[in-house]
C-alpha cells in the first residue's frame, strides 16, 4: 500500500531527536505508535530547518 509521505492521521505520534553516542552523533525519526517504524542517519548529514522549507 503507498501512502503519501505528507499523509498523517491524527493519532499518528512522529518524534525526532539526536541520539549521541561516544562514536557519533545519529538523527533519529520515528512513529512511537509502531514498532520498528523509525530511521536514522548522521546528524551532520541531517537536513536543517531552512533547507527543509
Amino acid at each position: 500500500m503507498a501512502v503519501s509521505p505528507n499523509a498523517m492521521a491524527s493519532d499518528d505520534s512522529i518524534v525526532g531527536a539526536i541520539d549521541s553516542t561516544a562514536a557519533s552523533d545519529e538523527y533519529v525519526i520515528a512513529d512511537i505508535s509502531a514498532d520498528g517504524a523509525w530511521l536514522s542517519m548522521e546528524a551532520e548529514d541531517a537536513p536543517t530547518l531552512p533547507a527543509w522549507r
